[in-house]
Parts: structure tokens; C-alpha cells; sequence
């Protein structure tokens, strides 16, 4: 459903400064098409996202101008039919579409919890584009239960009119420069942002994004695409060490408000600060962020084309970091099926998921990796769910009992070592192991749903590497932004 602001309220919403304006970045190439409808500066769409699990709303918020558009200047509207939900952006006048995005959400996911069926939930959302010549009218699509898109909401703006905060950014921390190899319109800028790290652990956490982004780009397909990353840090300090630990009562007024505990989920890490989040990465270029805390609890997240989260200072905090940026930039799902999660299943599964890693397996025939398939490879392909899950309700039952016992982190992860010495040798002993194909139990599914591989990033801490078809559609998304 629609609902509609007036105007005065876009223009009290709108934030005002008296700092300086940021430092322009360097210049990026553009084309004459594009340079014909855009001014090459960043218009950012704030709003909110509210309703229940049966109703959904989208309240306007502000209209902010950023600094120079980081994204391709070619390759503006989005082919890759990913997301849960599609941002576009077509010109008033011809109706032409000049840009989209698909991406997911905080309320994407909060929708499909126990607490959306009895009450309300809000959250902060925002969308970015290359700010238009000319007024343009903006839409926001859900992929329905059908697999398409459906429109949601639509509004019009006019870049030049009153409405649009063109004030100066706030200048908020210390953009640092870790990798520079060269303009933003053609590479992949990544932002790390600090929360929860003093003043005294600046050189921490410049160490810290240093170790975990040449682990991000030593592994496939960025490996082979790192001269294609640019890479930024941003140093924010807090008062305090670390974020907040609900269940532990563990409160901390960080920098971005990173919280464990996420929908009652131990280890899930987010904000729900969108709006002081991206004032503050408006400072530098970006094309996908990761927020960096300064915690020895294991935990992380990532949403797809919101955003990525991890500790810092956990043991697998390099694993973490690959494979919460895998959600994030790449819109794959999560491969495992066992793990403590607030969504509750529909038990539908008529038909086939967005993410690119998943499949319904509804034709064999036409599956959608079919392609990487060797034809020797059964579909639905066998491997031992049974022993594997004997082994994990174990893990996992533990892993809960030590959670409610508030243990220790070297306690937990002292379980984690000792889980990966039995599930590593167990899964590589799968006669298809290493093969492409369609391996039931994905995506918080212990049936109907498949994976394409034995094991994955995405499905264990075991390997260090993605299966095929996570990396093809890495790959992908890649090219997206350097092409």
C-alpha cells in the first residue's frame, strides 16, 4: 500500500550542517548518455519501512544530496533479477527507465517472524542514485508470492526543487585509504566502517581491515578482481570498547548502534541507524559497505545490497567476513538449514528462490546451474542428510545450551573447532563431494530446498572457498560494477 507525505514534512525531515562540504573524489569517466540525463552527483531516497506480516507500508522521509556517484555510468538499470524487492527510477517526462537496483531489508526479514503477526515494525531504509538532470519518479517493487514484482509505492522528486537537503555533509571520523586502484565509476569501492572501537584502537582497526579485506580478496572470484576493488576505511571512535549484548546486558552507546541480538537471534549483528549510518559513509565513494566491530563474540550479518557486519576479534572472524559479504554483495543465500533463526518457514516451496545459490529443484531439467551439472550427477543428488544431522541436532543443542549459559567465548569456539573436525571429513567423504549439483536441505530448509554443492562458505566453516555457483554469481555482480 501507498502512503503518501506532504511536502512540508520532506522539508522538515531534511538535516542541516555547518561543517565544511567533503572533499570531492577523484574524477570518473562518463559517458555522453550519461552525462546528458545526470548531473554525477549521489541523490539519496530516505523513508520508512513499516507494517506487520499481513500489511506494509512506505513513509517518505528526506531527500539528500551526497557527493559524486561512485556506480557504473554504464550500466545503470540492473539485469540480474536479484532481491526481494526492486528500486527504480524513471524520467517524469518520458517515462524512460533511467536506474534500478534490487536489494533485500531488515523489514524483508523481520516481516517473516513470529512478532510481525501480533504487532507493528519500523525501520529505516534508503536508496541511492545517480541524481537526475530533470524530475524523475521513483518506485519501490516486492517480489510477490508468483516470483515477480509488484509495485509498492511511487512518488515523484525534483532534483532542483526545496525539498532536496543540499546542505553539507556532517564530517564524522577519518576516511582512511587502504587500496587505490582506480576510479570509482569502474571498480568495486568497498567502505569498512569501525563501530564500538576507542579512540586508542585507530591503529587496531586499520590492522584489522587490512587482515580481513586481503583475506576477502585473496579468495575466488575476487582474487583474480582485486585490482578491481578499491578499498576505504572509516574511523569513527566511541566512548567505549564493543557493541551492545542484549542477552547479557550489555549496553554500549556506539558509533552506528550495531546491537547482537538482532530479532532474538544471539549472534545476528545490525543497526537500525540507516539514516546516521549513511550521512556518515556519504564522507567517501561506495558501492558496498561493511560494518567492522570491535568484539571478541562470534557474530555478524548481511543483507543483500544493505549492508555487511562482523566481528572483529572472533577466532573465524576472516571466515565470517567472506561470508557475510557473500550475502550482502552477492545476494547468496545461506546454504545451511539447522541453525537457530527468528523467520518461520512457510513450507511453501512452489517457487524457485531469487537467491542464486538455491533452487526448488521444480524441473531438473531447468535448473538454473544445470550448466555446471556433470552429466553424471544425479538431480536431486544423494549425500548423507541423515548422518550429517545426527551429528549437527548435537552441535546445535549444544551450542544453545552454552548460549543460555552466557559461556565464554573461548568456550564456544572451542565447540566450533571441535564441530569442524567432525564435519569437514564427514561432508568430503560425500561420493559427490567437490561436484555440482543439487544437494537437498538450504536456506533454513532441511527439505525442498537444495544447494548446489556438498559444502560451501555458505554452508560451513569448513571450507575457504565458495562452490561454483556461488562464485559464478560473485563473479557476476563483479562485473556489474567494473564493466
Amino acid at each position: 500500500m501507498r502512503l503518501a507525505l506532504l511536502a512540508t514534512f520532506l522539508l522538515s525531515a531534511a538535516c542541516a550542517s555547518t561543517h565544511p562540504s567533503p572533499r570531492p573524489n577523484a574524477p570518473s569517466p562518463s559517458t555522453p548518455a550519461f552525462d546528458a540525463r545526470f548531473t554525477g552527483r549521489t541523490l539519496r531516497f530516505d523513508y520508512v519501512h513499516c507494517g506487520t506480516a499481513t500489511e506494509e507500508h512506505v513513509a517518505p522521509a528526506a531527500y539528500r544530496l551526497e557527493g559524486e556517484w561512485p556506480g557504473s555510468r554504464t550500466r545503470l538499470v540492473d539485469d540480474t533479477d536479484l532481491g526481494k524487492y526492486r528500486f527504480r527510477v524513471f524520467d517524469s517526462a518520458t517515462k524512460t527507465e533511467l536506474f534500478s537496483r534490487g536489494f533485500a531489508s531488515i523489514y524483508g526479514e523481520w516481516e517473516t517472524t513470529g512478532p510481525a503477526k501480533t504487532g507493528w515494525g519500523s525501520f529505516e531504509e534508503s536508496q541511492r542514485f545517480p541524481e537526475p538532470k530533470t524530475p524523475a519518479t521513483l518506485a519501490l517493487e516486492k517480489r510477490g508470492d508468483d516470483g515477480t514484482f509488484h509495485e509498492l509505492w511511487r512518488g515523484d522528486v525534483d532534483p532542483a526543487s526545496r525539498f532536496v537537503d543540499r546542505s553539507a555533509l556532517p564530517r564524522k571520523g577519518e576516511v582512511i585509504p587502504i587500496r587505490e586502484n582506480g576510479p570509482a565509476a569502474s571498480h568495486v569501492d568497498l567502505l569498512v566502517v569501525a563501530d564500538g572501537y576507542t579512540a586508542e584502537k585507530r591503529g587496531k582497526f586499520v590492522a584489522d581491515v587490512k587482515r580481513l579485506t586481503d583475506v576477502l580478496l585473496s579468495t575466488q572470484p575476487f582474487a583474480r578482481n582485486a585490482a578491481r576493488f578499491n578499498v576505504r576505511a572509516l574511523f569513527v571512535a566511541t566512548p567505549e570498547s564493543g557493541i551492545s549484548n542484549p542477552r547479557k546486558g550489555v549496553w554500549r552507546d556506539s558509533a552506528f548502534g550495531l546491537s547482537f541480538n538482532a530479532f532474538d537471534s544471539d549472534r545476528y549483528v545490525l543497526t537500525y541507524e540507516d539514516r546516521t549510518l549513511r550521512d556518515a559513509a556519504a564522507q567517501a565513494p561506495y558501492d558496498a559497505l561493511i560494518l567492522l566491530f570491535d568484539e571478541r563474540k562470534y557474530g555478524g550479518g548481511g543483507i543483500y545490497n544493505l549492508w555487511a557486519t562482523c566481528a572483529a576479534d572472533t577466532e573465524p572472524a576472516a571466515y565470517v567476513f567472506v561470508h557475510e559479504f557473500g550475502h550482502s554483495f552477492g545476494g547468496l543465500a545461506d546454504e545451511y538449514y539447522s541453525s537457530q533463526v527468528a523467520y518461520e518457514s512457510t513450507g511453501k516451496h512452489d517457487v524457485e528462490p531469487w537467491e542464486p545459490n538455491v533452487t526448488a529443484l521444480l524441473d531438473p531439467a531447468k535448473l538454473k546451474w544445470k550448466d555446471l551439472v556433470a552429466a553424471s550427477t544425479p538431480l536431486p543428488t544423494p549425500w548423507d542428510q541423515t548422518g550429517y544431522d545426527a551429528m549437527d541436532v548435537a552441535y546445535q543443542a549444544k551450542r544453545k545450551a552454552m548460549i543460555d549459559a552466557k559461556a565464554s567465548e573461548e568456550a564456544s569456539e572451542a565447540l566450533m573447532r571441535e564441530v569442524k573436525t567432525q564435519s569437514a571429513p564427514f561432508l568430503a567423504r560425500e561420493p559427490y563431494f567437490g561436484k555440482v549439483g543439487a544437494f537437498e536441505g538450504a536456506m533454513y530448509e532441511a527439505k525442498g530446498l537444495y544447494r548446489p554443492e556438498a559444502d560451501c562458505i555458505m554452508f560451513t566453516r569448513n571450507p575457504t572457498t565458495f562452490c561454483k555457483v556461488c562464485e559464478r554469481a560473485l563473479e557476476r555482480v563483479i562485473r556489474s560494477y567494473v564493466e
